[in-house]
């Protein structure tokens, strides 16, 4: 009898005694949200045994009220209604291990992202809203269980997505604390956009001065494995120990036994448009996209190969091109994943209002830093798509794509300054040969050097003017653009004609 009495008593349920701290986050929550009616609604939750509430909990006082109350009122299990667990989780989780309780046993209900913030117009409504969230997280707490923190295994390998300025950065970070590091990039070669831009804004340095050694640095460090020309098809597994499915597409030619010596190239009879020169150029089938490319493997491209045969000849012994490559799926196990894919490039073709697509003389920012950059397919040289003159005059259209609520809401952040850079360029490049009109809504030159670049655009002789672009129209004879636009420091419409417009698109 006694040892079945023992076991009952070992077998009977822990008595729930949860705590609710209720957080006023200053009027964050307590000026939309009754404080006081939420605290006498906890105080009715089953289980619950303690209800306090604080001006900022996550204060020093407000967490030394949850260390005294677990101790005082013996509870084991704590909620806080305060802001996102994102930002105190990890704060509240400490407070009530300090209190010798398991972190484990807490739970958080946020009524302020969720309820006071949101639903700030409404307040009788929060409170409601902010009383079920507090329900909901005591349900969750009575079932709560005590963890552990364990160790497990890590693999001392890391996979960087994105072979761009910001990828290559992040890999060269890792490579240089001892970690392997492959580098994904569906692309040709590594360098993102930032390979295909002439300057960087507002210093003006050669943009492939400061990325090209980079580039090198990336392809020849021992800690780095550059995967390119590849797609990423499937992840799984978890933090600290994933696996990776990588798909490399054929190149047709061997990366081991190319050289780059361009002997292939030379001998290539087809060209196709040139996608890194936003179609502007041309490029042979078997090719690299540019000459500081890393690796420098070349790349045929079947959709155009005739297949002469012409480049197995001038490969001769080297015996570097395979027509019969075939897709490789590989497998990798990696501890860490950093996806920097950077971003692509809004053409506008669907909005009609800008006529790209429709003006062979309306390019848009990226399309004219081709053409302006010395490598570019103009050899840098400015000129129109219909007649392949020097244009004396361009216009400049900001927010193509971003701040418009009918495609892409946000602000694309370095349009403004990027198109600063184009004018300067221009003023400095054909000086009083060229008038250079902007349509802005906003200049945004937040960052050092940026306020005083924008000075010195203005000092040039460029025209900014504020105000929205509502139509373009193409003279059939001369194919100049007539824009029509509303300047809003004058208050009265305008239309000006220019020999090109160039389109400051979204980034997407």
């Amino acid at each position: 009898m006694a040892e079945e009495k023992k076991n009952q008593t070992q077998n009977k349920p822990e008595e729930l005694r949860i705590g609710v701290f209720i957080c006023h986050c200053g009027l964050n929550i307590a000026g939309v949200i009754d404080i006081k009616e939420l605290v006498e609604f906890a105080k009715t939750i089953p289980d619950v045994v303690y209800v306090k509430d604080n001006r900022y909990t996550c204060a020093d006082p407000g967490q030394e009220e949850i260390r005294k109350a677990i101790k005082e009122h013996r509870l084991n299990r704590v909620v806080v209604a305060a802001c996102s667990p994102r930002m105190h989780e990890v704060t509240f989780r400490r407070t009530v291990s300090e209190a010798g309780l398991n972190p484990y046993l807490f739970e958080m209900a946020n009524i302020r992202e969720f309820s006071s913030w949101c639903h700030s117009s409404t307040p009788k409504e929060a409170t409601e809203k902010a009383k079920d969230l507090i329900k909901m997280a005591v349900a969750k707490a009575r079932l709560l269980m005590p963890l552990q923190t364990i160790e497990v295994p890590v693999t001392n390998k890391a996979l960087v997505i994105g072979g761009g300025i910001a990828g290559m950065n992040a890999a060269l970070d890792l490579a240089e604390m001892g970690f392997k590091v492959y580098l994904l990039e569906k692309g040709e070669s590594i360098g993102g956009h930032m390979a295909q831009l002439d300057k960087t804004f507002p210093t003006l340095d050669c943009s492939i001065c400061i990325e090209g050694p980079k580039m090198v640095d990336v392809g020849r460090h021992p800690n780095i494995e550059i995967i390119s020309y590849a797609d990423l098809l499937s992840v799984s597994g978890f933090i600290g120990n994933f696996k990776v499915k990588i798909k490399k597409n054929p190149r047709y030619v061997i990366a081991e036994n190319c050289t780059g010596c361009g002997e292939c190239k030379d001998v290539c009879p087809i060209e196709y448009p040139n996608e890194w020169d936003m179609g502007l150029g041309v490029r042979k089938a078997t090719s690299v996209p540019f000459d500081q490319a890393v690796p420098l493997v070349y790349t045929i491209n079947r959709d155009y190969c005739i297949e002469c045969y012409k480049c197995v000849d001038a490969c001769g012994a080297r015996q570097a091109i395979n027509f019969d490559q075939k897709p490789e799926e590989i497998e990798l196990e990696v501890g860490a994943i950093i996806v920097a894919t950077g971003y692509d490039i809004y053409l506008p073709y669907d909005n009609q209002l800008y006529g790209y697509g429709k003006y062979t003389n309306v390019i848009t920012s990226l399309e004219f830093e081709r053409l302006i950059l010395a490598a570019g397919p103009t050899g840098g040289k400015v000129v129109r798509a219909s007649d392949g003159q020097k244009p004396h005059s361009v216009a400049f259209i900001q927010c193509v794509g971003s701040r418009d609520t009918n495609k892409y809401p946000y602000c694309s952040n370095f349009c403004c300054m990027y198109t600063l850079k184009h004018v300067v360029q221009l003023k400095e490049k054909y000086k009083e040969d060229i008038e250079v009109y902007v349509f802005y809504m906003d200049m945004r030159t937040n960052f050092k050097g940026f306020e005083e670049f924008y000075q010195r655009a203005r000092e040039l002789g460029v025209n900014f003017i504020r105000g929205r672009v509502s139509r373009i129209f193409e003279d059939p004879k001369t194919k100049n653009l007539i824009i029509h636009a509303e300047d809003a420091n004058l208050g009265m419409p305008i239309e000006i004609e220019t020999d090109m417009v160039v389109l400051a698109t979204a980034a997407i």
